[in-house]
């Protein structure tokens, strides 16, 4: 039996073989650093199938050769978001929130605090650090700017747009709901807003974090890097991870995701416990 037939399903709606999905892990390895396992090869034919669907396309062959052949394409977007997970919720991982409530108030006042949370997916997590921030400063104009970035660009549409359906938000607490979120009516019964205080506080961009040059100043005094790793092999984690040191300020807290232990800190990166890393400050003579 040849490689190719390996993966053929006469029952699937366009051709897909087991050569077409190594292309994809490699394309998608090139473009965003995603390592994708052998046991993805069903996902990856349903989340493009959509996409060879909607362009009209007979074969993954066809529509992956196109790809190649347009290293400009806007279709380049749909491709990469099609293949990343975005799974979040509001204060996931809740100690790293009290970690960073407690770091807040401890830095000194006078100068705004720079927070990048670089996997904003749908926005739960930097809309946490902002609720965050507010509760810490006791006011919904704390000196806090956040930075939320992810490379997908349709689930940050969802989340400058800050619009939830109730469900999202049942586990946060009444108080929070009630100052931080804005419930529907009408046609929008069953759905909650963000209040724009809140949406003050976080700027959404595009990134993709193997761009040789992110464009970023810091220093960041925290940086939420978590549950993102886990998608990247080893070199391209040590590679990420180097770049991130410069960016935290002196002291500045790493906050990485609960399966993301850092064996080997880089540079000057200490845990500090519980997935959370500090950046020891330098004495500079």
């Amino acid at each position: 039996m040849g490689r190719d037939s390996a993966v053929l399903d006469p029952s699937r709606e366009f051709a897909y073989t087991l050569a077409d999905f190594e292309r994809v892990r490699s394309m998608i390895h090139r473009h965003a650093g995603i390592a994708l396992a052998d046991s993805k090869r069903d996902l990856v034919y349903s989340r493009l199938a959509r996409r060879l669907r909607a362009l009209d396309i007979e074969t993954f062959r066809r529509y992956l050769d196109q790809l190649e052949q347009a290293p400009e394409s806007d279709e380049w977007e749909h491709f990469t978001n099609a293949l990343t997970t975005n799974l979040t919720s509001f204060f996931r991982e809740a100690h790293h929130f009290d970690i960073l409530r407690d770091q807040l108030r401890s830095l000194p006042p006078g100068k705004r605090i720079l927070i990048w949370c670089c996997a904003a997916s749908t926005g739960e997590e930097p809309y946490s650090i902002a609720m965050t921030a507010c509760e810490a400063f006791g006011r919904l104009d704390p000196p806090v700017s956040i930075l939320a970035t992810d490379i997908a660009t349709d689930v940050l549409d969802t989340a400058q747009r800050g619009v939830y359906a109730m469900e999202r938000v049942e586990s946060l607490s009444k108080e929070r709901l009630k100052k931080f979120f804005l419930r529907g009516g009408g046609s929008n019964e069953g759905q909650v807003k963000v209040v724009d205080a809140l949406k003050r506080l976080v700027t959404f961009r595009q990134l993709n974090l193997l761009e040789p040059h992110w464009g970023l100043k810091g220093p960041f005094s925290a940086l939420f890097c978590r549950n993102i790793m886990i998608y990247f092999d080893k070199p391209t984690q040590a590679e990420i991870l180097q770049r991130f040191v410069p960016l935290i300020a002196d002291g500045g807290h790493l906050y990485m995701g609960h399966s993301e232990t850092l064996s080997n800190p880089p540079g000057n990166i200490q845990s500090i416990g519980r997935t959370t890393y500090r950046k020891r400050s330098v004495v500079r003579s």
